[in-house]
């Protein structure tokens, strides 16, 4: 009887054995399109034996098995495929951003109110050409003021636009912090409940481990992480190097305003000094971005690359250490290019209509204002119309009038000389006083030609068509001297300059797109190793249900088999 009643122990075993590893697969069946899931698998182990006789020199030992148990149910994961699939998810974001920045603008350049930029710069050329032929003609004359007008006003709207778009991205900023935030907040909440669940040691929390592994590829995204689990099953999370999530809690990222753009830069608020405004930045936008140094991670750093921390002006493209500020910063930068050429163009054809001169004041010839009081001492060195090279307009005045002026800055201060001589001097361009530049946003056509345009100089100081002045204009054009960035080393003409810049802008467009197409297959194929390790196969579990469902039906029949066994012995001995 004894042997008979262990039989059933092993028939039982069997049929709960098999029931676990079919509701297991159930489960996995139930659960195939769930994102996150991954699939459990059972493994078989042998209950104890009893131990009969004890083997002798002639003798094996004799032991009785009590059949079969659940050893494990695996939650089968591979560390390193995650950590691979979560820097290439990184990555991919990153170039992702990149590429859909630069195809925005892009789209802006070529599809401003429906027609080209490039457009109104060729229809002020046009303008100029006719102007050549007849300078006085007055309706030449108002084409030009009207296509100068038109230039303004679509440089001005176009950079306008670029501003708009830094300020979607700042938006975009703020909203990926905050969303971090909360998937933080979310992935600590969930280490604690592991731990309660797992702290007994029999029960293995996975759905809620499904829930944050998701989370973590999710966080992936939007910044450079490292995860790493210890013992008690709990993750910490580093992000751009600094601690994330640890057994104290999550660390919070938030955004400070800065000055003048109001653009929000994130920052870790546990290591900065809120006190004193030193902040401690939570992404670095500087140095070399390369696969090599892991810098090219997280949509979050590539929209602040892309948007940049100010307004580009054509002075950002001065010079070296200039532009080094502003290079990989793709708005800013776009800015500074649409703003020099606008800047080259209304600055060569001003200086042609009203020219200047470099004159240095020596003593005995210090220059004054109205009341006598000296305004340029001597050893100054400043500008000053040249008299002999002007022209002039219909009304033969001196200073001849510029045709872009800067909103509340005329372009020349009267002073007088020791003989109380009129002296124009140029009001020169302060880079620190953004209001003296000639800039977008701060120019518009002159006013007074704007309402007379036989003003504009056409004429010779002796009354004759000055017909070398429209000569000088339309060959201005034809001047290969603007170069795109102070490492460009091919000089260009104002429309040469405009296809520069957009032939370097499709191609940096082209080099994102590259990019994250071939790390879009890269994530693909890293995701798919997973999916063989951690995927649900329907077809395999079917297979799988079939197999568990057969092991118990023979583990039924034999315990009917040992149940009738013991009926019939029971009942033969009554």
């Amino acid at each position: 009887m004894a042997n008979g009643f262990g039989s059933m122990y092993i028939g039982a075993s069997g049929l709960q054995s098999a029931q676990n590893a079919l509701n297991t697969t159930a489960n996995n069946l139930a659960n195939v399109n769930t994102d996150g899931y991954v699939r459990q698998q059972v493994r078989f182990s042998d209950k104890r034996y009893d131990l009969l006789q004890q083997p002798t020199i002639r003798t094996n030992m004799h032991q009785s098995g009590l059949g079969v148990s659940i050893g494990d149910v695996v939650h089968a994961r591979d560390i390193f495929l995650d950590k691979s699939y979560r820097l290439e998810s990184g990555r991919e974001a990153f170039y992702g951003v990149c590429y859909e920045t630069t195809s925005y603008v892009e789209d802006l350049f070529q599809e401003l109110d429906g027609e080209e930029f490039k457009q109104s710069v060729e229809n002020l050329w046009t303008a100029f050409q006719e102007l050549a032929k007849t300078p006085a003609d007055s309706v030449t004359q108002n084409l030009v003021i009207q296509k100068a007008e038109l230039l303004v006003s679509r440089s001005q709207s176009l950079y306008t636009e670029f501003q708009n778009y830094q300020a979607n991205i700042d938006a975009q900023i703020v909203d990926d912090i905050k969303a971090v935030n909360e998937i933080g907040d979310r992935i600590y909440e969930l280490n604690l409940e592991i731990q309660k669940v797992e702290s007994n040691g029999v029960e293995t929390a996975m759905t809620l481990r499904d829930e944050r592994d998701l989370l973590l590829d999710e966080l992936s995204a939007y910044a450079n992480i490292d995860v790493r689990e210890d013992s008690y099953g709990f993750v910490h999370v580093s992000m751009e190097g600094v601690e994330f999530i640890n057994e104290m809690g999550c660390f919070h990222l938030s955004t400070f305003k800065e000055k003048g753009t109001a653009f929000s830069t994130p920052y870790w608020p546990h290591l900065s000094d809120l006190e004193t405004g030193q902040y401690v930045a939570a992404f670095r936008t500087e140095g070399e971005i390369s696969s090599e140094m892991n810098t090219d991670v997280g949509s979050i750093k590539a929209k602040l690359l892309m948007r940049g921390d100010t307004f580009g002006t054509y002075a950002d493209l001065l010079d070296a250490e200039a532009y080094s500020k502003i290079e990989d910063r793709l708005m800013v930068e776009c800015e500074a290019q649409v703003d020099l050429l606008f800047h080259s163009i209304i600055t060569t054809m001003n200086d042609i209509f009203s020219p200047t001169m470099d004159y240095e004041v020596t003593a005995g010839n210090e220059l004054y204002d109205a009341d006598g009081n000296v305004i340029y001492a001597a050893g100054s060195n400043i500008k000053i119309l040249d008299e002999e090279k002007a022209s002039v307009g219909a009304d033969e005045q001196l200073p001849p009038r510029e045709l872009f002026e800067r909103i509340g800055v005329e372009r020349y201060t009267v002073a007088y000389d020791a003989e109380g001589n009129e002296v124009y001097v140029y009001n020169e361009e302060d880079p620190s006083d953004s209001n003296t530049l000639y800039r977008i946003g701060n120019i518009q056509v002159n006013e007074d030609l704007t309402k007379q345009v036989t003003l504009l100089p056409a004429f010779t100081q002796d009354g004759a068509v000055n017909y070398a002045l429209g000569e000088e204009l339309a060959a201005a054009w034809d001047v290969t001297g603007m170069h795109i960035n102070p490492g460009d080393q091919y000089p260009c003409t104002f429309q040469g300059f405009y296809d520069k810049m957009i032939g370097n802008l499709g191609t940096t467009g082209s080099i994102y797109k590259s990019s994250r197409d071939t790390l879009t297959n890269t994530v693909m194929s890293v995701d798919n190793k997973r999916d063989q390790i951690m995927g649900v196969s329907s077809d395999e579990e079917l297979t799988k249900l079939i197999k568990y469902q057969s092991a118990y039906n023979a583990s039924s029949r034999y315990m009917n088999v040992i149940s009738q066994m013991t009926e019939l012995i029971v009942t033969g001995l009554i």
